[in-house]
């Protein structure tokens, strides 16, 4: 097989997993190559154990069959690297139980990796240093399949949700795409219920379910959908809102993009910085990480945290220079 065929039958192939069916002579506008050829392509994939079925109906085409056995992995060497990679990162994933997959996964990988790559895999992973944070949000790997499945073939899903309010309510939207933003997970969707757009949380979603109904994707009210999650949790009202004084350049705080909030410049060497958080505890100890002097405006719920907060710091400093 000449290395022009083996490129072409991994984008064929790349195609036929990136969504349910192809009209045949679609692949072969997009591959740049006559109906014969795709056709004599497809036999290949099926010789090597990939299950591609024809489509009935006036044009004809192509799907891909989910098979009860994986048949071979066609991967080009990047890919080959960035799956790799991806599989030794996983550890500090915020996914249940990824962990122990991962490293199964990786052990099968590695035994076929050709040399060349497995040093390239360890050169890449020897150099590079990971930091993981515990305690946040986890979801089920089996959520986000069942997600990725339904935005990747426009099928509706309902599921059971869980609002930041702690109210519970019965959804059916129209998946757009999944949103990793730390360890948390958004799905992007439009709720049918509500008529509108919406992000949900992953780990506050329970049991998603295909319903079989296939929709024509929506026009996103944003560039995409990472964008619509940033406004969305920009412009998110709180339980607490805080307003700070800060004795710093406003360009300086900016450079804290940790913080959230926004920061208004009040004079060359002073801003005015305002955030907000459900948790007071969390947005008390936000502030005084700071690292600047501030005067807090409010609420007094927030200013009496953190007095209590300074209070215990300076009962602790004096503990620890007693005799």
């Amino acid at each position: 097989m000449s290395e022009t065929t083996s490129s072409r039958l991994l984008t064929l192939l790349s195609l036929l997993q990136a969504r349910r069916g192809w009209p045949g002579g679609e692949l072969a506008d997009r591959l740049g190559v006559s109906g014969r050829t795709i056709r004599r392509d497809v036999e290949r994939l099926r010789d090597l154990g990939y299950p591609v079925e024809s489509m009935t109906g006036p044009a004809g085409g192509y799907q891909l069959r989910a098979g009860t056995a994986m048949p071979p992995l066609l991967l080009d060497d990047d890919e080959a690297i960035a799956i790799a990679v991806g599989l030794r990162t996983a550890a500090g994933a915020s996914i249940d139980g990824i962990e122990e997959t991962s490293v199964r996964a990786l052990v099968k990988l590695e035994q076929v990796l050709p040399s060349h790559l497995r040093r390239r895999v360890s050169a890449l992973q020897n150099a590079t240093t990971t930091i993981t944070y515990g305690g946040g949000p986890s979801v089920d790997p089996q959520c986000l399949t069942v997600i990725a499945a339904a935005c990747r073939d426009s099928e509706r899903i309902r599921f059971a949700y869980t609002a930041r309010d702690k109210v519970d309510s019965r959804r059916e939207v129209e998946p757009h795409s999944l949103v990793n933003a730390g360890r948390r997970w958004y799905l992007v969707a439009w709720d049918c219920g509500r008529e509108g757009w919406r992000s949900f949380r992953v780990d506050r979603l329970r049991n998603p379910a295909s319903t079989g109904v296939r929709f024509d994707p929506r026009s996103l009210p944003a560039k995409d959908a990472a964008t619509y999650v940033k406004q969305g949790l920009s412009e998110a009202t709180y339980k607490y809102e805080a307003r700070v004084t800060l004795q710093a350049p406003a360009e300086e705080v900016r450079k804290r993009r940790w913080l959230g909030g926004t920061v208004e410049p009040i004079s060359e060497t002073t801003c005015e910085f305002c955030t907000s958080d459900d948790n007071l505890d969390w947005l008390a100890m936000r502030i005084a990480m700071l690292g600047f002097e501030f005067e807090c405006h409010g609420p007094l719920e927030l200013v009496e945290r953190l007095r209590e907060m300074g209070e215990r710091i300076e009962r602790g400093i004096g503990a620890a220079h007693r005799p």
